[in-house]
C-alpha cells in the first residue's frame, strides 16, 4: 500500500468544508480544520444539543441543509444507519458538480444507501482512532494514522484533495495510506464484529463464567479476565504478538476461525448492512435487548464496585468527548 508523508495544504485551504456532525469525530475533524486555516462549518439538526458547544468552540454552525448547500467539500460524519435518511431529504439536492462528497467510513457508499451524483468527487478519510485521539495528537504537532480513498474522481484531483484534507487534521504527520471504500468497509466491520466488540466482549465473559460457576470469588475473575486485558492490549500494541505466548489456540479453535470467515461472508455479501440497517429501522430492539443482557450480567455488578475503588479511572460522562 501507498503511504502519504505530505500533501499540498493549500488545495483544502481552498475550499468551504461543511462537516455534518459533532459527535466524536466531527468536533475533531471541524476543530482541526479550522485550527489549519481552512473555512469550515458545522452542519447539524435543528435542535442539536451540540450547537452551542461548536459555537463556543469558534465554529460556525448551519442548519444541515445550509452547510451542504455552502460547502464545496461536504464531509459527512453522523452515524452511519443515518446517513442515508439525512443524505435524501437535506443533502442530495445540494451535491451538486464541483463539489467534493467525503466520508469517515465507506458503509453508506459501499451498500449503496447513498449514491452520488456524476461530477461530483467522492472520497474519504478515516483516522484510525477515536475522535479524542485525532484531535489530541493535532493539538500536540502529530497525528494519526489514516485511511483514505476514492470511490469518484469527477475532478481528476480528488486524492489530492483527500491527502490535503487529511493533512489538516494531521494524519500526514503519521502516515496516510491509500485503500479502497470496499476494504475499509470490509475490515472495518469486520472486525469490530469478530475481534473488538463482540470476539472480545464474548471471551470476557466466557473467562469470568468459567471462573465463578468453578466457585472462584467474581472479584477475582473480574480481575482476570477483564481488568487485566488492558495490561495485556497495550503490550500487544507497544510490541505486536511476538510478546505473548498461551494456550490461546486451544480457544480460539479452527472452528472459531471457521465461524469468523461466515462473519466475514456476511460482512462481505452486504447481509450484515442490511441486517443492521433493518433493526436501526425498527428501533434497535434485538441491539437494546443484548446490551440490556450485558448490563445485568454479574461481571457488571462485580465491576461497577471494583471500578469505583479505581481514582484512576476517568468516568464515561468526564473530561473528554466520547
Amino acid at each position: 500500500m501507498h503511504v502519504h508523508y505530505s500533501a499540498d495544504p493549500a488545495l483544502i485551504r481552498s475550499k468551504k468544508v461543511a462537516v455534518i456532525g459533532y459527535g466524536s469525530q466531527g468536533h475533531a475533524h471541524a476543530l482541526s480544520l479550522h485550527d489549519s486555516g481552512v473555512d469550515v462549518c458545522v452542519g447539524l439538526r435543528d435542535g442539536s444539543a451540540s450547537a452551542d458547544e461548536a459555537r463556543a468552540a469558534g465554529l460556525a454552525v448551519k442548519s444541515v441543509e445550509d452547510a451542504a448547500a455552502w460547502g464545496d467539500v461536504v464531509m459527512i460524519l453522523i452515524p452511519d444507519q443515518h446517513q442515508g435518511r439525512v443524505y435524501a431529504q437535506s443533502i442530495a439536492s445540494h451535491i451538486t458538480p464541483g463539489k467534493a462528497l467525503a466520508f469517515g467510513h465507506g458503509f453508506n457508499i459501499v451498500y449503496q444507501t447513498i449514491e452520488a451524483p456524476e461530477g461530483v468527487d467522492v472520497f474519504m478519510v478515516a483516522p484510525k482512532s477515536p475522535g479524542h485521539m485525532v484531535r489530541r495528537m493535532y493539538e500536540q504537532g502529530r497525528g494519526v494514522p489514516c485511511l483514505v480513498a476514492v470511490a469518484q474522481d469527477a475532478s481528476g484531483q480528488a486524492l489530492d484533495l483527500a491527502l490535503s484534507y487529511a493533512d489538516a487534521i494531521g494524519g500526514t504527520k503519521a502516515g496516510v495510506i491509500e485503500t479502497t471504500f470496499k476494504d475499509e468497509t470490509e475490515t472495518d466491520l469486520f472486525g469490530e464484529q469478530a475481534v473488538l466488540c463482540g470476539g472480545a466482549e464474548a471471551l470476557v465473559r466466557a473467562g469470568f463464567e468459567t471462573l465463578t460457576e468453578a466457585g472462584y470469588a467474581p472479584e477475582l475473575a473480574y480481575f482476570e479476565c477483564l481488568h487485566e486485558l488492558k495490561l495485556i492490549v497495550d503490550l500487544m500494541y507497544e510490541g505486536g504478538l511476538a510478546t505473548m505466548n498461551s494456550r490461546g489456540p486451544r480457544i480460539v479453535t479452527e472452528g472459531v476461525k471457521a465461524e469468523m470467515k461466515k462473519v466475514l461472508e456476511e460482512v462481505q455479501s452486504g447481509k450484515f448492512a442490511r441486517e443492521w440497517l433493518a433493526e436501526c429501522e425498527a428501533g434497535t430492539p434485538n441491539f437494546d435487548r443484548l446490551r440490556e443482557g450485558s448490563k445485568t450480567h454479574p461481571i457488571e455488578a462485580t465491576g461497577a464496585k471494583l471500578r469505583g475503588m479505581m481514582a484512576w479511572i476517568e468516568r464515561p460522562d468526564a473530561g473528554e468527548k466520547k
